[in-house]
């Protein structure tokens, strides 16, 4: 096996051979907003990786807005509609989970609770013991709380979770905002290149991805948004990307993101297959550690997370133990000054803290061979049992 097991492909894969060839192809180019040559040669180059990512999301070219990361897209998103149903229908409500990652939860939070007082409140959106929101349940039950349809500037939910995988009921959430004259974001950074995408189908108002979690460069985001979307952008300055993103947009990771992207759809197939097998045998060998909780649920999942908990272990030994036998894994719980704090995905699930905080996230990369996972799963025991000996900080 190579010297090292990249597994933690959530939080960022390696960069894809067609997108650095794209990228090297472009690297001459220059300004896409100049009036002569070079410009024009820069633009062609922009539109054309802008036509073919609508193509593989199922959007329009207008619809495709680049930014610098999947967190600009959500909180261009998640504030401009915000401020955009605030000042136009006077609604001031912002429906979320607690399960976001927290380019969106952070945003919420400034927005509802933040030191600028802008007048927001937030309606919680229920989720389950497997991390899924509680769609229907919210659905019926929004009729008897504090806020009617249409005080609602804002409903969002994730379509993939960061830390379990698990998919969220978006379709349903979609239609009953589109029903109801609500907009709708989803932070899809987890799902794009992973499982289908269809924008138009989806019915989204926006919708937000990041190149570097499917094979693309890092620093290059995309925001899909409709052409009705009532947006008053947080980013301001020379208009470019429809007003909503302003600055010179960075034409090579333009087409580095559409070259990853073209490829990962067509290796998509073929990747499920081969995470999902490796998945379920490192399922089978964490299932046989004494004590061990699996979060990731079996169906309904991203093929390629494993989220699982081992009481009595600390979630920063077990990295730390992994490290040292040349495998790179997370916690996939924010980190703060060196300190391990518990997943607040999985309080949010209702798991206790001392469990949450012996959370290990495995994320499997397309390539992995059965020989790394036959090593993965040979050490995890040790590993376990060594993270248990030194016990919680």
């Amino acid at each position: 096996m190579s010297p090292r097991l990249y597994i933690d492909n959530a939080a960022s894969q390696p960069l894809r051979p067609e997108a650095q060839e794209a990228m090297a192809r472009a690297a001459d180019l220059l300004n896409p907003a100049g009036q002569y040559a070079s410009g024009r040669n820069a633009r062609r180059a922009l539109e054309d990786a802008r036509e073919q990512i609508a193509e593989l999301l199922g959007a329009d070219p207008a619809e495709v807005i680049f930014t610098g990361s999947g967190t600009e897209a959500d909180n261009i998103a998640v504030q401009g509609l915000a401020f955009g149903s605030k000042a136009h229908r006077g609604a001031t409500v912002i429906a979320s989970s607690d399960i976001e990652h927290p380019a969106v939860m952070e945003a919420v939070d400034w927005l509802t609770s933040g030191p600028m007082g802008f007048g927001f409140r937030r309606l919680l959106l229920p989720v389950d013991a497997t991390s899924r929101v509680l769609a229907q349940q919210w659905i019926r039950a929004h009729g008897t709380t504090n806020a009617q349809p249409a005080d609602i500037a804002l409903l969002t939910c994730m379509w993939a979770n960061n830390e379990t995988g698990a998919l969220q009921p978006v379709h349903e959430l979609a239609q009953f905002a589109r029903e109801h004259g609500i907009p709708f974001h989803t932070d899809a950074v987890q799902a794009v290149g992973h499982i289908p995408v269809d924008f138009h189908a989806l019915g989204a108002s926006t919708l937000a991805a990041s190149a570097h979690k499917f094979g693309g460069p890092k620093s290059t985001g995309i925001l899909l948004a409709r052409r009705d979307a009532d947006i008053l952008s947080p980013v301001r300055g020379g208009g470019q990307e429809r007003k909503l993103r302003s600055g010179t947009v960075n034409v090579q990771g333009a087409v580095g993101s559409a070259a990853a992207l073209a490829s990962a759809i067509k290796e998509m197939e073929q990747a499920t297959a081969t995470q999902t097998a490796a998945r379920e045998r490192l399922r089978a060998a964490v299932e046989s550690i004494e004590g061990a909780h699996i979060w990731t649920p079996r169906e309904h999942s991203l093929p390629g997370h494993l989220h699982v908990s081992f009481p009595g272990a600390e979630g920063d030994s077990l990295i730390m133990l992994l490290d040292a036998a040349g495998v790179d894994a997370s916690t996939g719980s924010a980190c703060s000054a060196g300190v391990n704090r518990a997943s607040h995905v999985l309080t949010a699930m209702g798991v206790p803290v001392d469990v949450a905080r012996g959370a290990l996230r495995l994320t499997i990369g397309a390539d992995i061979t059965n020989e790394q996972v036959d090593y993965l799963a040979g050490i995890l025991p040790r590993v376990v049992e060594q993270a248990r000996a030194a016990g919680m900080a």
